[in-house]
């Protein structure tokens, strides 16, 4: 027995030791629960209060709206229930569920990249390291596999292509399983259309078709649009509803400033898909080609893998040139779909090609193996300081906690003494989901979708603040996913904590807007000094030991 345990370990130490890093890596999720600092951009502020509303809800399967939101959310914009982080919501609390998902998105990266790599380089330590960088980068933790998964997906389907009919059962059963864990629109549309042209390049060069592969790439799309078969009934089925994409006027740079915008995305990459390449990979890489010109050699895949990366960011900054809105203001799906995400494959290009430029270091150089291993630890610790306790803890934002304070928004509901159902509630200075998660009914919110006419609407509330700032009222208008209580004072500042000494004094609000709506009352995380002039009646402030905010509480009462 001691024996067949050494083997194991002898033969597998390095995946061994890489699981135990992991493991402390994820360690602050499950040992300090609310207490651990997570993303709070586009992952406290939305996605995960998503997720819990819909569980509370019920409705999973229905196409009814959700009447906790903008006075009735329409269903098809939320999470479908074929995508099993919904599920983890049901059987866990948010934090436990966010834990697990973390978990999932590193153990996938890291196998998926290990084994991908492992058909290129013959060094089990260069993989493992490299594989275990990948895996810790700091992905958006609502993409799930999006990202983390590309490298597993790649895997599959070059096993596929080239074992056909023979491939192992269950690496079908992996490409089949990877939709429920993902995101097709936000990468693998991309992904599978990439897989599409492979095929169509194998079958002119082959003069004959790999059915296997083939079949690999329509089940896993059909598996897609089952999964969301929620938006394509939105989009082509429930004609009632309009959605605020289709007002999106996105794309007004100039040339300078799309340029610019390619070498920041090259350079430094993109909030969703950071590959924390710039310090390290980037330099690495540079290197591996002085030593290939020296040794005369020419690393085909790793020059195509860099030029390729060059081309997304270069499709991504065009994106948003002034020179688009040609086609984006004539063709719906150019303005409402953006076709610029294809460049969240730029972490898994990024670390192939890091992989490969290790390799030839470690091959034709003096010291080769002492210097790619320094190599891979300084990149290990450059993206193990972006760990999310790590980081926000050091940049100081909330806890999970802190950010939505229950104890502190209990005491609220207490004082207003009514059902949550029969008012409504806007927040100034503060996240709208913070409210939603405590329960409260609101009439702002951020979402990927809702109804277009409730955004000219909600506008009317703060048109004359718009008009005071040209910055927000152009946030708002041409793109408008937060659908927020905007003040030129406060601006897109939307998380104000109880140390801030801002005084609104010169409020102006449309209060018949809101009270129009059904709005009662107002969330504000600062004084409003002028609160009679925009007809509200102050009720009194909420604020506690264990919250990082101060709510004035604001009752709407148009004469």
């Amino acid at each position: 027995m001691s024996s067949a345990i050494s083997n194991v370990f002898s033969n597998y130490k390095h995946i061994l030791i890489a699981c135990v890093v992991m493991a402390v890596y994820l360690s602050p999720y499950y040992i300090l629960g609310e207490n651990a600092h997570i993303r709070l951009h586009d992952n406290l502020d939305s996605n995960i209060v998503w997720y819990k509303l819909l569980v509370e809800s019920g409705q999973f399967f229905s196409m009814s709206e959700l009447p906790n939101v903008i006075n009735g959310l329409p269903r098809s914009t939320l999470a479908t229930p074929f995508d099993f982080m919904v599920w983890l919501y049901v059987l866990f609390e948010p934090m436990t569920a966010y834990a697990i998902g973390q978990t999932v998105i590193r153990l996938a990266g890291f196998f998926g990249m290990y084994w991908l790599l492992r058909r290129f380089i013959d060094s089990k330590w260069i993989v493992t390291g490299v594989a275990l960088t990948f895996a810790f980068l700091p992905f958006w933790p609502s993409g799930w596999l999006s990202i983390a998964g590309l490298p597993l997906a790649l895997h599959l389907f070059l096993s596929i292509r080239e074992r056909g009919w023979q491939a192992r059962w269950y690496h079908w059963l992996a490409l089949m399983v990877i939709p429920f864990f993902s995101n097709f629109i936000l990468t693998f549309v991309f992904f599978l259309g990439l897989m599409g042209v492979v095929w169509l390049i194998d079958w002119i060069r082959n003069k004959q078709s790999n059915w296997a592969f083939f079949t690999a790439i329509a089940g896993m799309t059909s598996v897609y649009l089952v999964k969301n078969y929620m938006i394509i009934y939105s989009m082509f089925i429930n004609e009632g509803f309009t959605s605020h994409r289709e007002d999106l006027d996105l794309g007004h740079n100039n040339l300078s400033s799309t340029i610019d915008l390619f070498f920041e995305n090259f350079l430094t990459g993109h909030t969703h898909d950071m590959a924390v390449h710039t310090s390290i990979i980037l330099p690495v890489i540079g290197l591996a080609f002085i030593v290939a010109a020296y040794r005369r050699m020419m690393p085909k895949l790793l020059v195509g893998l860099v030029l390729f990366n060059a081309a997304l960011s270069l499709w991504y900054a065009f994106w948003y040139w002034e020179g688009w809105r040609i086609v984006k203001d004539n063709i719906m799906v150019a303005n409402t779909f953006n076709f610029s995400r294809i460049h969240f494959f730029d972490p898994v290009i990024w670390y192939i090609a890091f992989a490969l430029a290790l390799w030839l270091l470690w091959k034709h150089m003096h010291f080769g193996k002492i210097i790619v291993t320094a190599l891979i630890m300084a990149q290990f610790l450059n993206v193990f300081s972006v760990n999310e306790e790590i980081k926000y803890g050091r940049i100081g934002t909330p806890t999970f906690a802190e950010f939505y304070s229950e104890e502190l928004f209990d005491s609220i509901e207490a004082y207003i003494g009514e059902d949550q159902s029969d008012y409504r509630v806007v927040s100034i200075g503060l996240h709208p989901t913070i409210a939603q998660y405590n329960g409260f009914y609101t009439l702002d919110t951020y979402n990927n979708s809702y109804p277009l006419k409730y955004k000219y609407k909600f506008r009317e509330i703060i048109a004359p603040e718009l008009a005071k700032n040209d910055s927000i009222q152009n946030y708002f208008d041409t793109w408008g996913g937060r659908l927020y209580m905007y003040t030129d004072k406060l601006g897109k500042d939307d998380d104000v904590t109880k140390n801030s000494d801002v005084v609104l004094d010169h409020l102006n609000i449309n209060t018949e807007a809101l009270a129009k709506l059904g709005g009662d009352y107002i969330f504000s995380a600062v004084p409003i000094e002028n609160f009679r002039e925009n007809e509200l009646v102050y009720e009194r402030s909420f604020e506690n030991n264990t919250s990082p905010w101060k709510i004035y509480l604001y009752r709407v009462e148009v004469n």
